[in-house]
């Protein structure tokens, strides 16, 4: 099967969540800039969460580039990673209308465990379907960054009864990683 209509699904499906997330903004009653003061959470939610689905967007783009055909599996395996996407609104509102209090930021940080872990499912389904000598077994080589970010969701998510600002380090501090662009697959179509 052609991977068009998996990409055009998955950028529509994408454009969805950042809408979703915006929507979650109140304007204020009053036009001051004091007014923006309760928005803060919300706002900061809005950032990181915005970032995440940024890099997920970007890192599935990629990807695309080294796959050929899609068969049910990936299908299924793509669907799998767009649940939890959609699910990233959620959390952003709680945690952000909570102002990251521990539960809402272990739910978030749950959502993002399950994000990579659908996103390395993925990724498995690809390579098992166009061989372990294909570009993206190439590109991905060990990847460290996507098992390192394992470990730190785990880490964020258990601390979050301990000191929830920590976890809120810790998942801004993954976005981080991910944001300096990853040139492992751009590489290969030099």
């Amino acid at each position: 099967m052609n991977k068009n209509r998996l990409e055009a699904f998955s950028d529509g499906v994408l454009a969805i969540i950042i809408t979703i997330m915006v929507l979650e903004f109140k304007m204020p009653k009053e036009p001051t800039l004091i007014a923006l003061k309760p928005l803060l959470p919300i706002f900061f939610s809005y950032v990181l969460s915005f970032i995440y689905v940024g890099i997920y967007w970007n890192n599935h783009h990629h990807m695309m580039h080294t796959v050929h055909k899609v068969n049910g599996k990936i299908l299924w395996a793509n669907l799998h990673l767009l649940f939890w996407l959609s699910l990233i609104p959620f959390a952003t509102a709680w945690i952000g209308e909570n102002h990251f209090a521990p539960f809402p930021m272990l739910v978030y940080g749950f959502v993002l465990l399950m994000c990579a872990i659908a996103y390395s499912i993925l990724q498995k389904q690809i390579i098992k379907k166009h061989g372990s000598n294909s570009a993206l077994s190439q590109a991905i080589g060990k990847d460290y960054k996507g098992k390192a970010s394992l470990v730190l969701y785990t880490t964020a998510i258990v601390s979050t009864y301990y000191h929830e600002a920590f976890s809120a380090v810790i998942y801004s501090l993954v976005a981080l990683m991910w944001l300096v662009p990853d040139k492992r697959i751009e590489n290969l179509y030099k």
